[in-house]
């Protein structure tokens, strides 16, 4: 009997207040002003209960929690689902995309 995949890897939508944080900033010397700032992230769980434990404060990044408007299934559903090793390059993979089309990105 085969695996099913059940990691995923999903793209969170954060304000643009979240410009204002010197880390963000920081990680970001080459954003595009308009752009969307974004969180990346991978996940076992169906992004969507993710978010919500992000939202929640359940083992959430702090940008999400403080600064999370929505998922952005269009920028992620295609790659979904993967296994483990897949989504935990995929994650890296899609940042850096995303950081090099001027994206404001978070990453953990």
């Amino acid at each position: 009997m085969a695996r099913r995949y059940h990691y995923h890897v999903y793209v969170v939508e954060l304000s643009s207040d979240v410009l204002y944080e010197p880390r963000f900033r920081k990680a970001n010397p080459d954003y595009i002003s308009g752009k969307p700032c974004v969180y990346v992230g991978m996940t076992g769980l169906n992004p969507d209960v993710r978010f919500d434990k992000h939202k929640a404060g359940i083992q959430s990044n702090r940008y999400v929690k403080r600064f999370g408007l929505r998922l952005l299934p269009q920028l992620y559903e295609m790659y979904n689902p993967m296994p483990y090793d897949g989504a935990r390059d995929m994650e890296v993979e899609l940042a850096i995309g995303l950081r090099e089309a001027g994206y404001g990105v978070w990453q953990a």
